[in-house]
């Protein structure tokens, strides 16, 4: 079966486009849940309760900012501080909109809202890849809110479930970091790019991106790196647009 019968087939039943979206999840959400054990085990160092943690993961879906708010965290804590990094950490998520919009104009109002509130990482890279290339077989419509939101759902449902249980288990893990799984962070990342690869002329904007970000978080305190590196990207994309 080609690609775009495979799709077209997966797109004719709704409940199979949301475990397809699911099962495409599995492989990067494995790799979420150790440094989804090392965020809750790092909150409990720092005073947050088994209670409180699934609140600020569910609320607050997004696995980069909680990690700098838990390193600045204090009590009492720096509210506007935690804001203002969050922000910052968070700014990436204007360009995964962006480049999701234009698969979603068609969809109702209240879908694009509970879209863009379960988008990270992870399922944005998904569903963008999914739809390009439901585009390019020809399949309408090119975004699958359902696939979508399979992959989404087990992202934020895993995330909140292992920064609970590694809060639970926090104070008998010690630090987990030595084990290595602040490793699985980088590396899921790795994978997701690899997915997207298009050759080095189209990875251009990404090493602009890479040495910018880079030079700003040797040189400038804070978080400033995460805009930094997003902006000095999409402005790399924009003039070598022409190039392409």
């Amino acid at each position: 079966m080609s690609v775009s019968q495979a799709v077209g087939a997966a797109g004719s039943d709704s409940g199979s486009e949301f475990r397809r979206g699911v099962a495409s999840c599995v492989p990067v959400l494995l790799g979420t849940i150790p440094y989804a054990l090392v965020l809750g085990a790092q909150a409990t160092q720092k005073g947050l309760s088994a209670v409180e943690l699934p609140m600020m993961t569910g609320l607050n879906f997004a696995g980069g900012s909680e990690f700098a708010a838990i390193q600045l965290w204090t009590s009492p804590p720096h509210i506007l501080l935690i804001v203002a990094i969050t922000f910052l950490v968070n700014s990436r998520h204007l360009l995964m909109g962006a480049a999701l919009a234009p698969f979603l104009r068609e969809l109702p109002r209240r879908k694009v809202f509970t879209a863009l509130f379960f988008m990270c990482d992870e399922s944005w890279a998904l569903g963008l890849a999914d739809a390009k290339q439901r585009a390019t077989a020809g399949v309408k419509p090119a975004f699958s809110s359902r696939y979508y939101m399979g992959a989404a759902l087990a992202m934020y449902l895993a995330w909140v479930a292992f920064t609970t249980l590694g809060a639970l288990l926090g104070p008998m893990l010690g630090d987990i970091e030595i084990y290595g799984f602040d490793m699985a962070f980088p590396a899921v990342f790795l994978v997701l790019m690899r997915g997207m690869w298009k050759g080095a002329a189209a990875a251009r904007p990404w090493l602009v991106s890479l040495v910018v970000a880079a030079l700003v978080y040797l040189f400038v305190p804070g978080a400033w790196y995460v805009a930094a590196g997003a902006v000095s990207g999409l402005l790399a994309a924009w003039l070598m647009a022409g190039d392409a």
